[in-house]
C-alpha cells in the first residue's frame, strides 16, 4: 500500500505540514498539503503545498526564489500531520520576509505580540500585487 493512502487527510483532503530547518531545528512554517502536493514533494524533494486561497498547488519559492529543499519527511503517530526537514534556500521561509513564520511572541498575558527576527527581504519588492 502507498504511504499516501495510509495518512489521515481532513474532510477537505488536507493534512498539516510543518517545515523545520534541517540543521537548527527551527520551525519555519506550517502549511497545508493534499495527496498530490505531498506526492510531488516526495518525488521532487522540493516542498510543494496546497494553497487554500489560490486553490492550486504551490511550490514554495515559486515567486520569491526562497525554495525548500526537502531532506526528509516524517509522519506523526496519528498519521494526520507531516514534518518536512528542509534546507531553506534564500534564508526566508515566511512571505513577510522573516526567516520563520513564527516571529511573533504572545506577551502581556495575551494582550499583544513582540516581534523578533530580521526581515530578510521586502515582500512588496517580491510578490506581485
Amino acid at each position: 500500500m502507498n504511504i499516501l493512502d495510509q495518512l489521515k487527510f481532513d474532510s477537505q483532503g488536507l493534512i498539516a505540514a510543518i517545515a523545520q530547518d534541517e540543521n537548527s531545528g527551527a520551525v519555519l512554517m506550517m502549511a497545508w498539503m493534499n495527496k498530490e502536493s505531498l506526492r510531488v514533494t516526495i518525488e521532487t524533494r522540493r516542498a510543494t503545498y496546497w494553497s487554500r486561497s489560490r486553490k492550486k498547488l504551490w511550490a514554495k519559492g515559486e515567486e520569491s526564489g526562497n525554495i525548500q529543499e526537502v531532506r526528509s519527511v516524517y509522519v506523526d503517530c496519528d498519521g494526520d500531520a507531516v514534518l518536512l526537514k528542509v534546507h531553506q534556500v534564500g534564508g526566508a521561509a515566511c512571505h513577510t520576509g522573516h526567516r520563520s513564520c513564527f516571529y511573533r511572541e504572545v506577551v502581556d498575558a495575551g494582550k499583544g505580540f513582540k516581534e523578533s527576527g530580521e526581515i530578510l527581504f521586502n515582500p512588496d519588492n517580491v510578490y506581485r500585487k
